[in-house]
């Protein structure tokens, strides 16, 4: 059986260097560790993952626990995360809140036992507790929505991508956009709302019209109904995600309007189905991959003890992105 003495004789390099190089350590000269992986794979060398697990105490695993598999945005997160995790030796491990509280409070729990190496969450709310990681030294790393803990967090400025695309709708031609947005207990939710109402008072005279609902499908149809009975229904919609976007959809089409005549659309996320529906759909396009792939970064770093003592908090920006759906068309 190959050894790791093997291996750093073979590299003309320590024991020691060999060690920081295949625990993916970022402090060793690219020179060296180029040498070091050569010679481990020349030689066939396999680390004896149970014993390493025992002197580091963690594994070579990370836990990614997001608010909803199903949804695009956090598929891509999850793709960006993996990435950046393979390239480094370590695995994922997925797990789906749902949004729900007791879920992700059971992942977190599994994730201090289990002795993970890192754990990136996407938490349901300002309260979900990590306290536990923290005392057990777990790096940790906040994706999408913020906590109050002091840790690395990776977020988006949904508040100005809910503004942009709000100024859009209004510069188009309609004059009664309305808001679909999350749980009030969702951070970007309520900060999607924050931004179509600060474009709705900046323009003047114009009614704030706007509801919540979950992050889900059924979440944009009852959105939607239930602002297209308002006596002075909306004549545009900004939607806060691209699984309620659907749900309006369903509602419009079922009531016979025409999306872009009738009414315009504009929805958070650039889903795979957005750019092929008729009329296309304009979207806020959210840097999801570079999110995944950002977080796991800091969280490498972390792991490595190579990140600065304070906490670092990465700001992406979105890009508004317009389709047909949400330019003002002469009925045909």
């Amino acid at each position: 059986m190959v050894k790791i003495g093997d291996v750093a004789r073979e590299a003309g390099v320590s024991v020691a260097t060999v060690s920081r190089t295949l625990n993916g350590q970022s402090s060793v000269d690219p020179q060296l560790a180029s040498r070091v992986r050569e010679a481990a794979a020349r030689l066939g060398y396999r680390p004896n993952g149970v014993a390493r697990n025992l002197r580091r105490k963690a594994t070579d695993l990370l836990a990614l626990i997001i608010a909803d598999v199903a949804n695009p945005f956090f598929t891509a997160i999850t793709r960006g995360v993996e990435d950046v995790a393979r390239s480094r030796g370590f695995s994922v491990l997925l797990c789906n809140s749902d949004e729900d509280p007791g879920k992700e409070s059971t992942y977190l729990r599994v994730a201090e036992q289990q002795r993970v190496a890192g754990v990136i969450l996407s938490p349901h709310r300002d309260g979900s507790d990590i306290g536990d990681l923290r005392r057990a030294g777990v790096p940790t790393v906040i994706v999408d929505r913020p906590l109050t803990e002091p840790v690395d967090s990776v977020m988006v400025r949904s508040r100005e991508g809910a503004r942009a695309a709000t100024d859009h709708l209004i510069d188009a031609g309609w004059r009664r956009p309305a808001c679909i947005t999350g749980p009030e207990d969702a951070w970007t939710a309520q900060e999607r709302l924050e931004g179509y109402l600060s474009a709705v008072r900046e323009h003047g005279e114009m009614d704030e019209l706007w509801v919540r609902g979950p992050f889900r499908q059924q979440g944009g149809t009852s959105g939607a109904a239930r602002l297209l009975d308002a006596p002075k229904p909306p004549d545009a919609l900004l939607v806060a995600n691209a699984q309620m976007a659907l749900g309006v959809l369903e509602e419009v089409r079922r009531r016979g309007l025409r999306v872009g005549i009738d009414i315009g659309l504009i929805t958070f996320d650039e889903a795979p189905w957005t750019s092929f529906v008729e009329p296309p759909m304009s979207v806020v396009a959210q840097p999801a991959y570079d999110i995944g792939a950002q977080a796991a970064q800091l969280l490498m770093d972390r792991i490595a003890g190579s990140a600065p003592a304070e906490p670092r908090h990465l700001q992406l920006s979105t890009m508004l992105v317009v389709r047909a759906s949400s330019r003002r068309q002469a009925p045909r």
